[in-house]
């Protein structure tokens, strides 16, 4: 097993939060209407100060995965974020479809992130979300190319980190793995992700479900790689505009209860899981 962790740690969490506020509704799906950019005021006027609020009372730390253009509209919040000792991850500029760029488009937008990500916090990130969890062709080795450790986009494992390969695709014979990357790759799922569940989008996403079926979708996520999986990992995504909503974060509050009343259980950012690595 790749993952080292501490002794007496039985599972290690992220609770990783995707910082998007308005990017999301731009980028994602090219909404620009006061009304729509207004949720992402909301994300970091009111959603972000609740959250932090929680980890501080709970003594966890976390990684927020951050497009630029939220760094430079809300650079208070950043400070706040910073000030609390939470981890900024890179999450592109904003939240842009990677899949469909050509390489020269994907590698002048991840520059400008990493320039734009050490003015506003004072180093190079260490990890990389894509936004809408998309890779190009050309994502992977770009990412090893600017020297990134650790990537949080894909979904070949559920509890454990890998090194992902490259695929050469073929249309009429198998496709051909590369060689691993020396990139972590710390999984995401849908499943583990508030935003499918219980953001409303019109016309596109119905959101809206019952905290009771996602409290319990989290907790079977957790109680299975608790119980099943050894020195599991387990990425929880969260985005502050949709989780931070009251009954959405009632629920969060009582997941967080339930994880911290198990043995063994340590709450991490995701270059911390990353450091657990070992060949």
């Amino acid at each position: 097993m790749p993952i080292v962790h501490q002794p007496g740690t039985r599972i290690a969490v992220s609770l990783g939060v995707d910082f998007d506020a308005h990017t999301v509704w731009e980028g994602s799906f090219g909404f620009s209407s006061p009304s729509y950019l207004s949720r992402g005021e909301f994300c970091a006027d009111v959603a972000t100060p609740r959250l932090l609020n929680l980890f501080r009372r709970n003594d966890i730390q976390t990684t927020w995965c951050t497009p630029t253009h939220t760094m430079e509209t809300f650079p208070g919040s950043i400070e706040q974020i910073l000030s609390d000792g939470h981890e900024i991850a890179a999450h592109g500029c904003r939240h842009e479809r990677i899949g469909a760029l050509e390489v020269a488009e994907e590698r002048r937008l991840l520059d400008q992130q990493m320039k734009l990500h050490k003015q506003f916090i004072g180093r190079e990130p260490r990890g990389y979300r894509s936004p809408s969890w998309d890779f190009s062709p050309n994502t992977l080795a770009l990412l090893e190319e600017y020297g990134f450790d650790w990537d949080s986009s894909l979904m070949g494992r559920d509890f454990e980190a890998y090194r992902p390969r490259p695929l050469n695709r073929s249309e009429d014979g198998p496709h051909v793995f590369g060689e691993p990357s020396p990139i972590i790759e710390i999984p995401v799922s849908w499943y583990l992700d508030d935003f499918p569940a219980l953001e409303y989008v019109s016309r596109i996403n119905p959101g809206l479900a019952s905290t009771e079926v996602t409290y319990q979708r989290w907790k079977d996520h957790f109680d299975f790689a608790y119980e099943e999986v050894p020195n599991a990992i387990m990425a929880l995504t969260v985005h502050p505009q949709t989780i931070g909503r009251a009954s959405n974060f009632l629920m969060f509050r009582r997941l967080i209860d339930y994880m911290k009343s198990k043995d063994g259980v340590a709450f991490m950012t995701l270059s911390e899981i990353c450091d657990t690595w070992r060949d």
